[in-house]
């Protein structure tokens, strides 16, 4: 049997859940899986996926008065004949209709359940939001964990320091995300306060950023604090530093400690829920109480001064990486649960006795 399989985003335009369905997708239809995709209205997303074959339908994915959604999502659901259809986050899930298919929903965060009542399964990208639904009451048999992967370019070369003012050998740490509080990249300012030598590349956008260029300048390292915007392409600036930070107050999995170890980038991360969960404190990394700008210094000044033991981290980190969170083993795990969920239930005749 052919499995077909619907995806429907109806995210913003960056993002780390946004960003994976994007690896996702892509990395599915160069498996061979038979897709149809369903996005937000968002034009340079929609290039990306045509460039390597899909076709995605653009639809609103709009607020309460929205009237046209659910209506065409039908449509292409009547159309494509999905045995799964898969939706992303909140919006997506409630706009997707019923009818004679599997309803599955990727969750990458602890979201409000009410959201996913009409959904038959879920999948967390963590145990712990795996056990967050269990406990939230959802039934265990119908809760699924599969991580995400991250995808780099080991081949590429470093982010030039020189278009970045920043001397060749000077200590470079980087970081990157959305420039919101929870990311808790003025902790890492204050961090790098801290770190008289070292150089911080900062790449993303959002709300806070102003507030954290007025932070880089109170605290007297806008000299040498770089805001870079968001990259679509991070494995160049992974490659360039000598130490990758997360210093996020709230992240459930944490997609660029992904990243990181797949470059071979060393990571220091506050113990967050997800950079919890991968980092196994002293092996493939080190973990720093959250909000604690201190200690996130030390765990920094600690990796750049010991380069030995911060590259032997960096090993075993990537090896971890390859054995769990490369992309051939999650998208086997992906087709997999597809199959499971496609498969026609088991009639009496069938049933062994």
């Amino acid at each position: 049997m052919t499995i077909r399989v619907m995806q429907a985003m109806a995210g913003a335009d960056h993002g780390g859940a946004e960003a994976f369905f994007e690896r996702l997708v892509v990395a599915l239809h160069r498996d061979g899986l038979h897709q149809h995709v369903l996005i937000r209205r968002n034009p340079a997303r929609a290039e990306r996926l045509r460039a390597v074959g899909l076709i995605p339908v653009e639809l609103p994915f709009g607020g309460a008065l929205d009237f046209t959604t659910k209506r065409q999502f039908g449509r292409e659901i009547a159309k494509f004949k999905p045995h799964v259809v898969m939706t992303w986050m909140n919006r997506a899930s409630v706009m997707c209709p019923k009818g004679d298919f599997v309803h599955l929903a990727r969750l990458g965060g602890y979201y409000d359940l009410k959201y996913y009542r009409t959904c038959d399964h879920l999948i967390g990208n963590t145990p712990d939001i795996v056990d967050y639904l269990v406990r939230e009451g959802w039934q265990a048999d119908r809760a699924h964990y599969v991580p995400n992967f991250a995808e780099v370019d080991t081949s590429v070369a470093p982010m030039s320091r020189a278009a970045h003012y920043t001397p060749l050998h000077a200590p470079l740490v980087v970081a990157m995300g959305r420039l919101h509080e929870n990311k808790a990249f003025d902790v890492l300012l204050k961090a790098i306060a801290k770190v008289p030598d070292a150089y911080l590349w900062l790449a993303g956008d959002g709300p806070e950023r102003a507030k954290l260029e007025a932070m880089a300048l109170s605290l007297g390292i806008k000299p040498r604090t770089r805001f870079l915007g968001w990259q679509e392409n991070i494995s160049p600036l992974l490659a360039a530093g000598d130490v990758f930070v997360c210093p996020s107050r709230h992240e459930p999995l944490g997609n660029v400690v992904l990243e990181a170890w797949a470059l071979g980038t060393p990571v220091v991360a506050a113990d967050a829920q997800g950079p919890g969960m991968l980092i196994d404190h002293g092996r493939t990394g080190l973990l720093v109480p959250v909000d604690d700008a201190p200690a996130l210094a030390q765990g920094i000044a600690w990796m750049l001064t010991n380069r030995d033991e911060a590259k032997a981290m960096a090993v075993a980190a990537k090896a971890e990486f390859a054995a769990e969170f490369s992309s051939p083993v999650v998208i086997a795990r992906y087709r997999q649960l597809f199959e499971t969920l496609a498969a026609p239930a088991p009639t009496p005749d069938t049933v062994e006795a």
